[in-house]
């Protein structure tokens, strides 16, 4: 079963997020409290290209398995350490497509948006991480690992253990790409 198995916000823009024992979304904002929350972009780079974009970057998702395999690598990465709002096991969240609904817990529903685009921070904080969160496809195409992001429709308390309950788009699903 599809679970969150931590959750994490800060109130500044540091690269890791503390874990909490609750998060509460808001809807069409983000995260109470988290400074990537708002009806506009929050992430530093994308304001100053466009301060008035919508935030399609709300909610950042990573699932555990990837730090399972990060680990296997020599890289001991831990919920939040990532920046991530929420840490997931049992989803395949990179195979999901844009559109994909996601219920967390009872109350909040989040709607998937695109790949977080993994940034020099991920080196910063430990040296050969951005490398091991980038592959390539057997086309050669370039392959994000980093997880992915998402925008809140229906707002809620969000805690560790919640079950993640899936909706997928009416096809044709588009792949997701980095937002």
């Amino acid at each position: 079963m599809s679970r969150i198995i931590a959750v994490a916000r800060d109130d500044a823009h540091r690269f890791s997020k503390p874990v909490l024992p609750a998060i509460r979304l808001l809807a069409g904002l983000g995260v109470e409290g988290d400074a990537h929350c708002g009806e506009t972009v929050k992430h530093r780079s994308r304001v100053r290209v466009d301060p008035t974009q919508p935030n399609l970057r709300q909610v950042h998702l990573i699932h555990a398995e990837l730090f399972d395999e990060l680990a296997d690598a020599g890289f001991p990465v831990g919920p939040g350490d990532m920046g991530e709002n929420l840490t997931t096991r049992g989803i395949d969240l990179l195979g999901l497509p844009v559109g994909a609904r996601l219920r967390l817990g009872g109350e909040a529903l989040i709607e998937v948006t695109g790949l977080r685009n993994p940034c020099a921070q991920i080196e910063a904080f430990r040296p050969g991480l951005l490398a091991a969160v980038l592959g390539r496809g057997a086309d050669g195409a370039l392959i994000r690992k980093a997880g992915i992001m998402a925008i809140v429709l229906d707002g809620g308390l969000v805690r560790p253990g919640d079950a993640i309950g899936i909706a997928l788009p009416p096809p044709p699903h588009r792949a997701l790409e980095r937002v």
